[in-house]
């Protein structure tokens, strides 16, 4: 744990402190003499709590990233950002059951891998934490046929 944690979770349990004072004044809980003492026990199981709380937004806020329809022009002029459109080409099946000319016709032929098995393209990086690695669409062929589509990170 670094050592700015514990001074995080402090600066926390002030204001954590007057909120549950203010809460136990209103619920009338305990006496004047022995309230302050009361408080202590909800501030410090508060305190670290939201600071968890806080955190967790954080990281949920640092991995969001909007999802889009998939369009063509869009994919071929934006290879960063193919992830946005992956999800709906996966999704809708679009291209589950095309010949691998016609992904290659909806799709583009900037494509990373072309084998008898499997076409791969790159969906650029996508948001989130510790997202190092770009991802990549892989259509799986059969006979020529797409028989699936799945997303991997590389």
């Amino acid at each position: 744990m670094s050592p700015e944690v514990p001074i995080i979770v402090l600066i926390l349990a002030i204001p954590t402190y007057f909120i549950c004072k203010w809460a136990m004044t209103r619920l009338n809980v305990g006496n004047e003499r022995n309230r302050k003492f009361l408080m202590i026990i909800p501030t410090v199981i508060l305190s670290p709590l939201i600071y968890i709380g806080l955190v967790m937004i954080w990281i949920l806020s640092v991995s969001y990233y909007p999802t889009s329809d998939f369009e063509g022009n869009e994919w071929n002029s934006n290879v960063e950002e193919r992830y946005k459109m992956s999800e709906d080409i996966i999704e809708s099946k679009i291209l589950i059951g095309k010949s691998r000319e016609e992904v290659i016709q909806i799709l583009g032929s900037d494509f990373i891998t072309n084998n008898e098995s499997e076409i791969t393209y790159e969906l650029g990086q996508v948001p989130g934490f510790f997202n190092i690695d770009p991802d990549y669409l892989d259509i799986k062929l059969e006979n020529g046929i797409v028989i699936s589509v799945s997303q991997y990170e590389g």
